[in-house]
């Protein structure tokens, strides 16, 4: 009976086995997390090698021998909604050490389904619950296609008769400026709706980003965000888009006479949006949507300063930006300073390849007085191979394939590689997320930053005095969680003194929040810190993510607002 099933796939887990397990949503992978070799095999089967893994366990007393749960994270664990809970590590724990490797927390969930406890009552401790899909696919929740999809990758599947209509990734969140945010908002929190104050004159479909890509209904007074889909770029995931937007706009009796949609000439969801027939289509600026993600959260219409800071987005003068102070509501926006400038070389490769926006900032950091030569000791460590070094310069020197950009987490890529941890994002933001695990808490110090006026252009962030800075620490060995700290509390000194000027000429004291690079605990805490003790009203995102997990919220929250003035 099912007694001996359960004990038999116990037995297998203890053996260090990998098994497929059915749950609500879908299939996971499970491994024991405390044995290294069945983890590292798990990680080349799943051909997925960098990336934090999540971990189950029955109780909160086996999560507290491994990670630290204050009084928030408890409730958290054990709430319904039961997402997995990013948790500091504590020094030594005896789980593998490839689950969660350049991070300094583990993600632990309780069980939440009745097989997981009926699993966990046969003696096991923790296990690693992987979502199960092969690297960036969507979620598996099919039986014959676990077999069939996973029969490489698991040695054993655990599976039950019961149908899954719909898969819904486990969510995830994190605590930060004193409350809990979401990263990844899915199983337990969809699909709660998000109410505006006024209700939408008609319904509306907003296409979400192409990178973890959520979209969004909007219909009378409430948004509906999908749970998160994955990154569209992917065949299968962009199959799986297309058949959710149709099944929850048939759940929600939505039929969208209106779709709003990024700028970005190239982004799948912005050709899907476009290819919908008898719709009005609306395109809105990525960092724009970002902070009218923050306004429909707080029901707020705005305007507020905003301040953006991510990896990439599609600014409207055709750059691609990232680091902006933006004075915006649900029906404008204004740039009003951004970091400056730097061309990137080589496209998509400039978001995985740390010695790309490194080139860049170094040269100009340095002017005339950079060499490749004269930075080799530093460069080396970064890219090995020296063809490739002298190749990417030239790109920059010559503009050849290059691109301007404000994106101030391409500055984490260069920096993060600068103090060798790392030359390359297998993940998105691995890069950034080394760097802010290593940063020093105690460090209250950072390095000079400039602010450049020009008559009718945008405020200009400088940071190059901060990379020379930076440099020098490197050269003179200073520890990497000194320079990293000095880092983090220079960019929160920065984008405080933004909003100051903000403030100086609009007399707006709230300040709203939003963008990848603020899933950052370590900045994110220092600048509300900061901005707080300066009297600004500080706004985060919360129930939806900072990252593009939450834009598609803000562009349906702008067009709900644009259709209703417009007579």
């Amino acid at each position: 009976g099912n007694d001996e099933v359960i004990a038999e796939t116990a037995k297998l887990l203890r053996a260090g086995k990998i098994v497929a397990i059915k749950g609500i949503g879908g299939f996971h992978l499970a491994c024991d997390a405390l044995n290294e070799q069945a983890v590292q095999r798990l990680r080349r089967r799943k051909r997925r090698d960098h990336k934090p893994f999540a971990l189950m366990a029955a109780s909160l007393e086996t999560v507290r021998k491994y990670a630290r749960v204050d009084d928030a994270a408890e409730a958290t664990l054990t709430s319904p909604q039961s997402p997995i809970v990013l948790l500091p590590k504590r020094p030594g724990a005896a789980i593998g050490p490839s689950v969660a490797e350049g991070v300094s927390t583990f993600g632990f969930m309780l069980c939440y389904a009745p097989l997981h406890y009926l699993l966990f009552a046969e003696g096991l401790d923790v296990l690693v619950m992987t979502s199960a899909n092969i690297s960036d696919e969507p979620l598996i929740c099919k039986n014959e296609r676990a077999l069939e999809r996973l029969g490489d990758v698991a040695d054993a599947f655990l599976m039950h008769d019961r149908e899954i209509y719909r898969q819904v990734d486990d969510s995830i969140v994190h605590f930060v400026a004193g409350g809990l945010a979401l990263l990844r908002r899915a199983r337990g929190y969809v699909p709660t709706p998000i109410l505006m104050e006024t209700s939408s004159p008609q319904d509306i479909f907003a296409a979400g980003p192409d990178m973890k890509n959520a979209f969004c209904f909007a219909k009378e007074n409430q948004l509906i965000l999908s749970e998160h889909i994955g990154d569209l770029e992917d065949a299968e995931v962009y199959h799986h888009y297309v058949r959710s937007a149709e099944h929850l706009a048939g759940l929600f009796e939505v039929e969208p006479k209106v779709v709003a949609c990024d700028m970005h000439p190239g982004y799948l969801s912005t050709r899907y949006a476009s290819s919908l027939s008898g719709v009005k289509v609306i395109q809105v600026q990525h960092h724009w949507a970002h902070i009218a993600s923050v306004l429909a959260e707080h029901g707020r219409s705005g305007p507020v300063i905003g301040l953006e800071c991510d990896g990439t987005g599609y600014g409207t003068d055709g750059a691609i930006w990232g680091c902006e102070c933006m004075i915006a509501s649900l029906t404008q926006f204004e740039r009003f300073a951004h970091l400056a400038y730097y061309p990137l070389a080589g496209g998509d490769k400039a978001s995985k390849e740390a010695i790309r926006p490194a080139l860049s900032l170094l040269k100009q950091a340095y002017g005339e007085e950079f060499g490749l030569e004269d930075f080799r000791w530093l460069l080396s460590r970064i890219e090995p191979d020296e063809n490739k070094r002298r190749f990417i310069f030239e790109q920059i020197e010559k503009r050849v394939n290059t691109v301007n950009t404000s994106s101030l987490g391409r500055i984490f890529d260069a920096v993060a590689a600068c103090l060798g941890l790392g030359s390359y994002n297998h993940f998105d933001a691995q890069l950034p997320m080394a760097l802010e695990s290593v940063a020093d808490a105690d460090c209250a110090d950072g390095y000079e930053f400039d602010l450049h006026e020009e008559n009718d252009k945008p405020l200009q962030l400088d940071l190059r005095r901060t990379l020379r800075g930076i440099v020098a620490d490197v050269k003179r060995d200073v520890p990497p969680p000194i320079v990293s700290a000095r880092f983090h509390n220079t960019l929160a000194e920065a984008l405080l003194a933004l909003a100051q000027k903000a403030r100086e000429k609009t007399r707006l004291d709230v300040v709203a929040l939003s963008g990848g690079v603020f899933c950052n605990r370590y900045l994110l805490n220092r600048l509300v810190k900061r901005l707080s003790e300066d009297r600004f009203t500080v706004l985060l995102n919360r129930a939806v993510p900072a990252n593009d997990g939450g834009i598609a919220l803000g562009q349906a929250a702008i067009a709900a607002r644009l259709i209703e003035s417009v007579p």
